[in-house]
C-alpha cells in the first residue's frame, strides 16, 4: 500500500488565502508592484523565494508559516465545526446585543449631551445680563 505525498504547493496556498480574504490578483500585484500575470505566473509556481512569500504573506496579513502550513481541509473543518447548529461553541456567534436598546441609550447619551449645552448656554446668558447691569 503506497501513501502519495501531495506537494506543498506555496503558490496555490496563495492563491486560496487571497481568495479567502477576497482579494483580487489585481490588488496584489498593485501591493507587490508588479502585473497581474506576474501574480497569476506565482501563483502556478510549487515555490516561491522567501523574500516574496514574506511580502505576500505581509499583504496578505499572515505569517509566512501559515501560508507554508495552510489546508484548505482545515480550514473547511474549522468552519464546519464552529459553525454547525451542532457545535457547542455555536452560542459564541449568536447575536447577544439587543440592537434597539443600543439605540436608546444613544439617544439618552445625545439627550443628556443637548442638556449640558443648553443650561451652559444659560450659565453664559445670565453671566452676560450680569455684567452689562
Amino acid at each position: 500500500m503506497s501513501t502519495v505525498v501531495k506537494p506543498n504547493h506555496i503558490g496555490r496556498k496563495i492563491s486560496r488565502i487571497r481568495e479567502l480574504r477576497d482579494m483580487k490578483q489585481d490588488a496584489l500585484a498593485i501591493a507587490l508592484g508588479v502585473s497581474q500575470q506576474t501574480v497569476s505566473a506565482m501563483e502556478n509556481k510549487e515555490t516561491i523565494e522567501r523574500e516574496l512569500l514574506e511580502q505576500v504573506a505581509k499583504i496578505l496579513g499572515v505569517t509566512p508559516e501559515a501560508i507554508e502550513n495552510f489546508s484548505e481541509e482545515a480550514v473547511f473543518n474549522i468552519i464546519g465545526n464552529t459553525f454547525s447548529d451542532h457545535s457547542q461553541n455555536n452560542n459564541n456567534y449568536l447575536c447577544t446585543i439587543n440592537p434597539l436598546e443600543k439605540i436608546i441609550a444613544l439617544y439618552d447619551e445625545k439627550v443628556a449631551l443637548l442638556e449640558r449645552l443648553l443650561q451652559s448656554e444659560r450659565e453664559k446668558t445670565e453671566i452676560s445680563k450680569n455684567s452689562k447691569g
